[in-house]
């Protein structure tokens, strides 16, 4: 299962459409770094971010009934997360995965040094979509996010064989997310 390099992903990207927007090069002058790395790709953060509204009350937050909780919607170029706050963000870029590749994806060291935690699940064989990407400030203290700048390298697994089901075939419910997409069951 190699792991795929610079010229694979530039290739799949501009004539499969496998990143759109593509980036052929890192770009990282004055901004944190996005675009094609040696063996991945750093992806953008949009400039919208979902947020549970704030009812004052301690609530458990259920992954199984998401649609119970109030999100705020805020379109802005720099977020300040709050200490001990996740938000929902997504990616610039959309994906379509091939068959046999899987693709992991790591928070940039950049953030991770302030105390931004970002998680975002493996991107599976054949789903595609926009990625929703989980933010979270571990720190004590406010952190700015930049829309339009990384937030994450992702790295692409090629298997020799195809999966015999991909998340395409099993109906996937984050399939062709256009949008920031809280959790479902």
């Amino acid at each position: 299962m190699p792991v795929k390099n610079d010229e694979w992903i530039k290739r799949m990207s501009l004539e499969r459409g496998m990143i759109e927007p593509f980036c052929e090069k890192l770009s990282s002058n004055g901004v944190i770094s996005y675009g094609l790395s040696s063996y991945g790709y750093d992806i953008r953060l949009f400039n919208e971010f979902k947020v549970i509204n704030d009812t004052g009350k301690m609530e458990t937050v259920d992954p199984k009934d998401s649609k119970r909780y109030d999100f705020e919607t805020i379109k802005t170029d720099v977020f300040e997360i709050k200490p001990g706050q996740t938000v929902l963000g997504r990616s610039l870029e959309y994906f379509r995965i091939p068959r046999n590749v899987i693709v992991l994806c790591f928070g940039k060291s950049t953030y991770a040094r302030c105390g931004i935690l970002v998680n975002i699940t493996p991107l599976e064989p054949e789903w595609e979509g926009y990625i929703t990407i989980a933010i979270s400030n571990i720190s004590l203290n406010r952190v700015k996010l930049y829309a339009l700048e990384g937030i994450s390298q992702i790295v692409f697994i090629e298997s020799d064989e195809t999966c015999l089901v991909s998340y395409a075939d099993r109906k996937g419910k984050y399939q062709a997310q256009k949008e920031i997409t809280s959790a479902k069951v």
